[in-house]
C-alpha cells in the first residue's frame, strides 16, 4: 500500500516520527527492485470513512480530531493530542485516515484471497486509545483493520506486535474479545513508556490468555530478543489456530534508536520477520498475512533497512544484509539529508546470530530467559501448554 500523502503525517519539524523515514523506505524498496515483479501490486489507498474509523473509535474523539485538524490551535490535550508527544497539526485527521484506510485496503485484500501478503508501512500506530490518541499515534489503524478482519468472517486473528514500545492501545481494544490473540514483545514498561505490558497482565474475564507480554530488559541484543520470540510465539500461534496474522515491525528495537534500548540490529529484526511469514505459511492461516510498520526514530540508518526487509520477505524476495544499499539512494540520502547512508542493508557483516534453543533449558540467572519465563508460565497453562518444555 502507498500513497505519496502518507508524507502529510507530520507532527513537525523535530519530532522523531519524521515522515521521511516512509519516503527513504519506499525509495530503497525501489531501489532494490522489490516493487518491480508481475506478481508484486502497489495499490493506491482510500482514506478510511468515519464509519470505519467509529468502529473502534468513540465519536467524541474523532469529532475532536477533525476540529483540531482544521485548527491545531483548538487543541488543549484533552483527547491525547495537542501534547509535547502528538502536537496537532493541520490535515491531521486526513492524514491519519489515509493510514488507516491503507492498513483496511491490506486487510481486505489478505482476506478476499486478492494477495496473500500486504504491507502498509505507515500503519502500525499501536498506541491510540478508543477515545484518545498517544504516543505519536492518532487513530488506531490496527485495530480497525482487526474489526474489519472480524466484519468479514476471520474467527481467530492473531496480532503480534514487535515494536520496542508496548502495544497498548491493541491490547486495550480487544481486551475481552477472545477472537484475538494479542502478543507484544517490547521493551519492559519499567524503562519505557507506556509503561504497561507486563507478563500478568493476560485479557479480561471473557478472554483469559488472549494479551500475552513478553516484557524484556534493556539491553536484551539480538540473541535475547530472538530467543524470546522462538520461546512464547510459536507455541501460542500453534495453539491459537488463527485465520490471519497481522503483524507491527515497530523497528525502535534497533540498537542505535533514540528512543529505546533492546539493542537489536536490522539483522535480527529481518530474521523475525522471515519467521512471522513462517508462522503465517504453516499455520492455520494458510499464508494471509498483513504487515504494518510502527516506531522507529533512526529515520535513516535503521527504518529504511528494516521496512524494506519486510517488503523483501512479504514479495517472496528476502533481501540478504550483506546486499548493498543502491547508490542512487545513498546520494539521494545525502542531498536531502547531508547524512551518509549506510551501504549494506544489514548490521551484522555476516556473523551469525545464536539465539539457543528453549528446550536446551533455560538459565533463571539470566534476565532474558526470567522474562521469558515470566510469560510461558502466565500464559501457557490457559493454552494446555507447559511452561517448563518446549
Amino acid at each position: 500500500m502507498w500513497d505519496d500523502r502518507y508524507t502529510a503525517y507530520d507532527f513537525g519539524p523535530g519530532h522523531p516520527m519524521h515522515p521521511s523515514r516512509l519516503d527513504l523506505t519506499y525509495r530503497l524498496a525501489r531501489g532494490l527492485g522489490l516493487l518491480d515483479h508481475d506478481d508484486v501490486e502497489v495499490r493506491a489507498v482510500v482514506p478510511a470513512t468515519d464509519e470505519q474509523l467509529l468502529t473502534v473509535h468513540d465519536p467524541e474523539f474523532v469529532a475532536a480530531v477533525k476540529e483540531a485538524s482544521a485548527d491545531p490551535s483548538a487543541a488543549t490535550g484533552q483527547f491525547g493530542f495537542g501534547t509535547e508527544d502528538t502536537p496537532a497539526f493541520a490535515g491531521m485527521h486526513e492524514a491519519t485516515a489515509l493510514a488507516v484506510g491503507a492498513t483496511l485496503g491490506a486487510c481486505e485484500a489478505v482476506w478476499s484471497g486478492e494477495v496473500r501478503h500486504a504491507v502498509n508501512i505507515a500503519g502500525g500506530l499501536h498506541h491510540a486509545m478508543p477515545g484518545a490518541s498517544s504516543g505519536f499515534c492518532v487513530y488506531n489503524d490496527i485495530a480497525v483493520g482487526i474489526r474489519r478482519l472480524q466484519e468479514l468472517g476471520a474467527a481467530r486473528v492473531l496480532y503480534l506486535d514487535l515494536d520496542a514500545h508496548h502495544g497498548d492501545g491493541v491490547e486495550r481494544i480487544f481486551w475481552n474479545d477472545d477472537r484475538v490473540l494479542t502478543v507484544s514483545l517490547h521493551e519492559t514498561g519499567r524503562a519505557l513508556f507506556p509503561g504497561t505490558g507486563f507478563p500478568g497482565d493476560t485479557g479480561g474475564p471473557q478472554a483469559r490468555d488472549s494479551a500475552v507480554n513478553v516484557a524484556l530488559p534493556p539491553g536484551t541484543g539480538d540473541e535475547g530478543w530472538l530467543r524470546a520470540f522462538q520461546a512464547v510465539v510459536p507455541q501460542l500461534a500453534r495453539a491459537f489456530r488463527p485465520d490471519v496474522v497481522v503483524s507491527q515491525h515497530g523497528c525502535d528495537c534497533h540498537y542505535s534508536d533514540p528512543l529505546a534500548h533492546l539493542s537489536v540490529s536490522v539483522d535480527g529484526m529481518a530474521t523475525a520477520t522471515r519467521w512471522v511469514r513462517e508462522l503465517a505459511e504453516d499455520s492455520t492461516a494458510g499464508g494471509r498475512w498483513v504487515a504494518l510498520g510502527g516506531g522507529g526514530y533512526e529515520l535513516v540508518g535503521v527504518v529504511p533497512r528494516a521496512w524494506t526487509h519486510v517488503i523483501g520477505v512479504a514479495t517472496g524476495r528476502p533481501v540478504d544484509p550483506a546486499t548493498p544499499t543502491p547508490q542512487e539512494w545513498r546520494d539521494h540520502v545525502y542531498d536531502v539529508y547531508d547524512r551518509e547512508a549506510p551501504e549494506l542493508m544489514g548490521d551484522r557483516d555476516g556473523r551469525p546470530i545464536s539465539y539457543g534453543d528453549w528446550h536446551q533449558g533455560y538459565h533463571p540467572e539470566d534476565p532474558v530467559d526470567s522474562a521469558i519465563m515470566a510469560t510461558r508460565r502466565a500464559v501457557f497453562p490457559g493454552w494446555g501448554l507447559d511452561p517448563y518444555l518446549d
